[in-house]
């Protein structure tokens, strides 16, 4: 249950907020910046008005996991460091002298009951840019798009294995400190199954934490406290998910033909000045093309007027194309898709077919999941003596997987010696973005594609979004959303 009217709390202390916190302090203007009252409008429903004990100020909690992403610490770590941090406590509205704090534990229950079905990304994507246009900040028409990905928490390992390396890790950060401390041996796995193996491995990450813990002067140490709490977060994900360690959400996509990552794609759209004004996050497979439309749209649901988009291959399909230009025909507008053609992925594909293209890779890739495994040069083929049809490229695939996919039905006939899938190239249909391809202005502004390749830098380098926290597209979503909403407020604050 809600309080009805939040309690205003008088303090002596409170002076030394303005000795102790910089004016020009991150959580001091981004306190001065944001009005996040809008948490408390978004959430309210989510909470019993009448019965049940009294809840937390969502708002507080809120701002609990916007510190937790703008310094990469855990659960435990943010409650602990706000009884000593004043720039913590100033920034959550608590007193000086205020020691009576909530559990870590809330913060999960927070993230998984109170945030669930809200689409937090597109709420707080929305604000940020609202702050953005009321400050004049967003004036540029110009956008940018790309897609950046992020690892799964379980990267396509087995728990056994991922517990024995974040052990390992520990083990590095212990003896960097201290080599002589003494810390549980690694079990040797060597002729247990998979199933057995499990079970010793927790043990021993259980006995791992109990020795650090038993050596006060190690755990007071922060960059070993921080990396024991994350081991003890892991391990409780652990106990829970052993028997299905892979992410149940997560999928392989590639970077390249010969590069696979196993997680979640987020698509983003961000303006000349640098701020993302709308973001999606699915699945590591996922065609980064086929998302544009939904991207513009949710661009335009958040009062932002777009001139021209500018993004790699991957956005040149013939059906975002066209999309373009019913959009300007429709709509009256003039809005110009700044993306080289592929001669493959700007045709599109046969019809009927759920065949993607990874532009990374230059290659098809099933809906498995499956990548082509080789491509022809571009043929001409036609049954007509003296006649020749546009070029033709066959992707082959690898048929021994074919046998035993799942999805074969309907899509690999049963005994056939190969699976191939072949496109035709019809250059000829886009003569005009061709010609707009060879114009001083495209080469411009394909130039100042850096700027969204640094933005995707720093949100994984400074925000942590290079790995899950947890598991599933939903908690990747929050993962994603505060990391966006983070990014955007340092951004606004540090123009103004």
């Amino acid at each position: 249950m809600l309080q009805q009217q939040k309690q205003i709390k008088f303090s002596n202390y409170s002076e030394l907020y303005d000795l102790l916190v910089p004016q020009d302090h991150l959580l001091r203007s981004i306190t001065e910046l944001v009005d996040f009252s809008f948490v408390y409008d978004e959430l309210k429903d989510k909470y019993c008005s009448y019965n049940g004990r009294m809840a937390e100020d969502p708002i507080r909690m809120f701002k609990y996991l916007l510190l937790k992403t703008i310094y990469s610490i855990s659960d435990v770590d943010v409650v602990k460091r706000t009884l000593t941090d004043l720039s913590f406590k100033y920034f959550l509205g608590l007193c000086p002298e205020e020691t009576n704090l909530i559990d870590p534990s809330l913060l999960s229950k927070f993230r998984r009951q109170r945030l669930k079905d809200t689409k937090i990304m597109d709420m707080l994507i929305k604000k940020t840019v609202c702050i953005a246009l009321e400050k004049g900040i967003i004036q540029s028409k110009r956008f940018f798009v790309d897609a950046t990905h992020s690892l799964s928490r379980s990267n396509s390992v087995n728990a056994t294995d991922y517990l024995t390396y974040q052990m390992e890790q520990t083990t590095r950060i212990v003896h960097s400190i201290n080599e002589s401390f003494k810390l549980p041996e690694l079990p040797d796995l060597h002729g247990l199954s998979e199933k057995k193996k499990f079970p010793v491995v927790l043990s021993t990450a259980v006995d791992y934490v109990a020795a650090v813990e038993a050596a006060p002067p190690l755990v007071a140490m922060p960059a070993v406290s921080e990396r024991l709490n994350l081991l003890k977060e892991i391990i409780a994900d652990a106990k829970i998910r052993y028997v299905t360690s892979k992410d149940p959400d997560a999928r392989i996509g590639h970077k390249t033909k010969s590069r696979s990552f196993f997680g979640y794609k987020t698509h983003l759209v961000m303006s000349e000045e640098r701020i993302i004004v709308a973001a999606d996050v699915t699945s590591g497979e996922a065609d980064d093309g086929k998302m544009l439309e939904r991207l513009v749209e949710k661009t335009e649901e958040n009062g932002v007027e777009i001139d021209t988009i500018i993004g790699d291959t991957a956005y040149s399909s013939k059906a975002n194309l066209d999309m373009i230009n019913d959009k300007n025909e429709n709509e009256n507008k003039d809005i110009k898709l700044c993306s080289p053609l592929n001669p493959v992925i700007s045709n599109g594909t046969r019809k009927g077919a759920t065949f993607d293209y990874n532009k990374d890779a230059g290659r098809f890739v099933c809906p498995a999941g499956h990548m082509a495994v080789s491509r022809s040069k571009p043929q001409q083929k036609t049954n007509v003596p003296g006649k020749y049809h546009n070029p033709v490229i066959v992707f082959s695939f690898d048929v021994e997987r074919c046998k035993v996919c799942p999805l074969r039905e309907g899509c690999y006939k049963p005994g056939a010696k190969k699976k191939t899938y072949s496109v035709r190239v019809l250059a000829n249909t886009h003569k005009k973005q061709m010609e707009y391809e060879k114009t001083s202005e495209f080469v411009y502004l394909q130039r100042k594609r850096y700027m969204i390749e640094a933005k995707n830098a720093e949100l994984k380098n400074v925000f942590g979004y290079d790995r899950a926290m947890s598991y599933g597209l939903a908690s990747m979503e929050l993962q994603g959303a505060m990391a966006i909403f983070a990014a955007n407020l340092k951004r606004i604050i540090r123009i103004m």
